[in-house]
């Protein structure tokens, strides 16, 4: 494998989200990492979520503000405790600006495996579309 395959294989590191205001709540707020991709009927938003499971995971849409929380806790059990510690818990927060060409009713979220997976389906009028034109 050469040096450019390598790179490219590594997992971006966790960054530290820019606070948009004061935290009422102790601990590290991430900014998860995002995939969006667009069909003519729908975007797709694939966002990293390791260690969120679906009861600590908060989907929010209000005023066309998109806004994604996960809690992540410790994965240590009663008794236990670190000695050495990689993987940051704290919580991740993502925010995205809806425009209105997305059907906000027909929102769905999937979360598997640490990856969520939010499907937003366009409004019908935004579907792109070939009009026929008639002779004469």
């Amino acid at each position: 494998m050469n040096q450019t395959e390598t790179r490219e294989l590594k997992p971006a590191e966790k960054r530290e989200a820019e606070l948009p205001a004061e935290q009422t709540k102790p601990g590290l707020l991430f900014t998860p990492a995002v995939d969006i991709f667009e069909t003519e009927k729908s975007l797709t938003i694939i966002a990293d979520l390791p260690g969120v499971k679906t009861e600590d995971l908060e989907i929010d849409l209000r005023k066309d503000t998109l806004t994604i929380i996960g809690d992540v806790k410790s994965p240590e059990s009663e008794g236990e405790s670190d000695i050495l510690r990689e993987f940051r818990t704290g919580r991740y927060l993502r925010r995205f600006s809806l425009s209105e060409v997305i059907n906000q009713k027909g929102i769905g979220a999937s979360l598997k495996d640490g990856v969520l997976r939010l499907e937003l389906p366009k409004v019908t009028k935004a579907v792109p579309r070939k009009i026929e034109v008639q002779a004469g």
